[in-house]
């Protein structure tokens, strides 16, 4: 899943303040180009302490966004899944209405708008749901955990049950066990330790962790210096059962799962 972040506030600058068409169309193509299956779209940063955006104006990134995505990927001439990373049901719709978006990628797993669920079971479209606490604004204070991974997988096991009683069915159901999001740095490392307990709730997990402080916090190093570090992580994320990635850095994670493949296809042959 390659990144598309329409907002002039991204915690990763390089790639998130994109300020025309143009520049929009050329980064999706690029990672069409470097082997991405998903292209997610986002209006709202999402980063910790980021300011709230009212869903007009975050729709209107994320129209941008989607023209844009639209016609890299009729240049590129393959299909690829559109996504959009909201939590506003109505930017959703719209995203599914006007732009046929295929995904809709909500961080707050259906917690902030109770009209979600609902619009997901009509839409029939794919729904990742992340595990997160509070709001951008508090979320880093609600790391109060005993056991990390097993309370993100209890909380998005209860989220499957509310999404099954709004009527989506299994099939639409990914889970995102919230790399970055209140978590504290040691929890980030328990909870990918034990990432085998939200797998085991049997579906398709994705995981983000490219960029972000849980590497250049730990080894001191800048966003745009990190790279080897977090293609270890990709490698491991592959090991733990992951099915998506959530990447800015495209061609080279591509180059990971497909050494991971090749690895694990030699393995088996004995």
């Amino acid at each position: 899943m390659g990144i598309v972040n329409c907002t002039p506030d991204s915690f990763y600058t390089g790639i998130g303040r994109l300020p025309h068409t143009r520049t929009l169309e050329k980064q999706v193509l690029g990672h069409l180009q470097g082997g991405a299956a998903i292209i997610d779209i986002g209006g709202c940063s999402t980063r910790p302490y980021a300011e709230a955006v009212n869903p007009e104006e975050e729709w209107r990134r994320v129209r941008l966004g989607l023209r844009a995505a639209q016609r890299a990927i009729q240049t590129w001439g393959q299909e690829a899944l559109l996504s959009v990373d909201t939590f506003h049901a109505e930017v959703a719709r719209r995203a599914i209405e006007e732009f046929g978006v295929g995904m809709i990628n909500d961080v707050t797993g259906g917690l902030y708008d109770a009209a979600m669920y609902a619009l997901i079971a009509e839409k029939r479209v794919h729904y990742v749901a992340m595990h997160m606490r509070g709001t951008p604004q508090t979320m880093m204070t609600l790391t109060d955990y005993t056991d990390v991974a097993k309370e993100v997988a209890e909380a998005l096991r209860e989220r499957t049950t509310k999404m099954h009683e709004a009527g989506i069915e299994d099939w639409q159901i990914t889970l995102d066990p919230g790399f970055g999001f209140a978590k504290t740095l040691e929890q980030e490392y328990l909870l990918l330790d034990g990432l085998d307990q939200v797998v085991a709730l049997g579906y398709p997990v994705l995981a983000g962790i490219s960029r972000k402080s849980m590497i250049t916090a730990a080894l001191h190093l800048d966003k745009h210096d990190c790279l080897p570090a977090m293609t270890a992580l990709h490698w491991e994320l592959w090991c733990k059962g992951v099915a998506i990635e959530r990447v800015h850095d495209v061609r080279e994670a591509r180059q990971v799962l497909e050494m991971y493949n090749f690895y694990e296809q030699t393995i088996a042959k004995g």
